[in-house]
């Protein structure tokens, strides 16, 4: 027996090519391998796809005009070009993301949920407790709503020092 396919599935395989169809679709209808599937194409002169090159295209092309002033329109002044950078079928293109050069000042930092309870979480870290209890015991005494990784951060911001760290401890046997 010979290592080729008879003329009824060559030529099945060439008809499924024409129509589009892609190797991993044409080896599911027809048990033949794709890289068999493949020559058998190439040979009919039937295009194949590349592996790995689905849905890769060139890069989009760069804007045309970049504007840096602040909104300010003069006479001489036109509209930025739309770039869209999302080649997916069936998807409306996304908009650009605003860019404003005017400088702003620097937001300040939130205040942490657990700024009201840091005397509480101070005498925690005190007695030796870790972060995990002290957030159990702010739910429990205080009603405390917000989750472990708060306490953690607060806790490590606190005093980073204080910090009970796991460690192993091995017990060897003494020697008399």
């Amino acid at each position: 027996m010979s290592n080729v396919l008879s003329d009824e599935k060559r030529r099945q395989i060439i008809a499924l090519g024409r129509l589009g169809w892609t190797l991993r679709r044409i080896e599911q209808a027809t048990g033949v391998r794709r890289e068999t599937a493949a020559n058998y194409l190439k040979a009919a002169g039937i295009g194949v796809r590349p592996p790995g090159g689905w849905g890769h295209r060139g890069p989009a092309k760069p804007a045309i005009e970049v504007i840096t002033d602040s909104g300010v329109a003069t006479p001489e002044s036109k509209p930025a070009i739309e770039v869209t950078t999302d080649f997916c079928r069936g998807n409306p293109p996304k908009p650009a993301i605003e860019v404003i050069t005017d400088s702003e000042p620097p937001r300040s930092r939130s205040i942490s949920a657990c700024e009201p309870y840091r005397e509480a979480i101070e005498q925690g870290v005190d007695r030796g407790r870790n972060a995990m209890a002290i957030w159990q015991d702010l739910v429990t005494q205080y009603g405390f709503e917000r989750g472990y990784q708060s306490v953690k951060r607060f806790v490590n911001k606190l005093r980073p020092s204080k910090v009970v760290q796991a460690r192993p401890v091995i017990v060897t046997a003494q020697v008399t």
